[in-house]
């Protein structure tokens, strides 16, 4: 029986790129990016996604997205297979899927005005058909991330990349979504400015019942704002836990590394770091098991 309250459920999911190809143009090397990774995000919650560079956890986000065909497994939205829709049946979908990318400069289309910006995906999913109506909504939401209405007919040139990101989340809010993808929204913006947009995205997300895939590899961060986090690694999950409890009981060598490499804002303190030493046959034979309830490590 279905549960209600799991908004994204993705099960085996794997997205294998082609690393190489013979002389026939054949394919005989393959990067798997993300091989067989299976969570739930519920209704109303921020599921963070953690990892270094190369782990596999932006690829999750835009194959949950349909921006990348999957190779194996399956994403469901509402009870729905995404992967079994064409680009007909998911409109109504990449209405309520909406993004925020890492890089507020080149994410913006450089020619198009605010206005243009946050006002076309109104347009294309049919959203306020009367210009005068739409002008204003857009003017209501560029209020709403901290912006004013006479930015309505700049340019993305002229604002600093906070300013930027802002009118980013107010696009993805444009079309009323119920799940947003943040692909490391704040990894693009000075330290000063990344708490504020966290702090706003707590803001909207209660306001607006959003339910966040939050991914990014600011450890501490995604504590701040997630109730429960996935740790991936190779393109695996290897531990998945609520926030607290992933932070004060990490099982997994890799997350115990993770969180060692955590930085103590006190130069006489001393954190014993933890080295992760893999055994790529072990990774391999590993899978996901529930040690306790909501904690799930990876075991061989």
């Amino acid at each position: 029986m279905a549960d209600n309250n799991v908004l994204v459920d993705v099960q085996g999911l794997k997205k294998h790129f082609v690393k190489s190809r013979d002389v026939w143009g054949r394919a005989n090397g393959w990067l798997k990016a993300v091989d067989g990774v299976s969570f739930q995000i519920r209704r109303g919650e921020t599921f963070g996604l953690v990892g270094e560079s190369g782990s596999g956890k932006s690829t999750v986000g835009r194959c949950i997205l349909r921006l990348y065909d999957y190779t194996e497994g399956s994403v469901r939205f509402e009870g729905q297979d995404l992967t079994k829709l064409g680009e007909k049946g998911l409109k109504p979908y990449r209405r309520r899927i909406q993004s925020i990318f890492q890089d507020p400069y080149s994410s913006l289309n450089p020619g198009m005005s605010v206005l243009d910006l946050i006002g076309e995906p109104m347009n294309i999913h049919g959203l306020y058909p009367k210009s005068d109506d739409r002008k204003e909504a857009v003017s209501a939401l560029l209020e709403k991330v901290g912006l004013k209405r006479e930015h309505l007919n700049r340019y993305p040139h002229e604002f600093s990349g906070g300013q930027r990101q802002r009118i980013s989340i107010a696009r993805a809010l444009s079309v009323k979504p119920d799940f947003v993808v943040c692909d490391e929204p704040i990894s693009a913006l000075d330290v000063s400015v990344q708490a504020q947009v966290v702090n706003m995205l707590e803001d909207l997300q209660a306001e607006f019942g959003l339910t966040y895939l939050f991914i990014a590899h600011d450890l501490s961060m995604v504590r701040h704002i997630s109730d429960r986090i996935g740790v991936m690694y190779r393109g695996r999950l290897v531990e998945v836990a609520e926030s607290d409890e992933l932070y004060e009981n990490p099982l997994h060598p890799y997350t115990q590394a993770l969180l060692s490499a955590i930085p103590i804002p006190d130069p006489h303190a001393v954190r014993e770091r933890v080295v992760f030493k893999p055994d790529p046959e072990s990774l391999e034979r590993a899978v996901l098991k529930e040690v306790s309830p909501g904690h799930w490590v990876a075991v061989s």
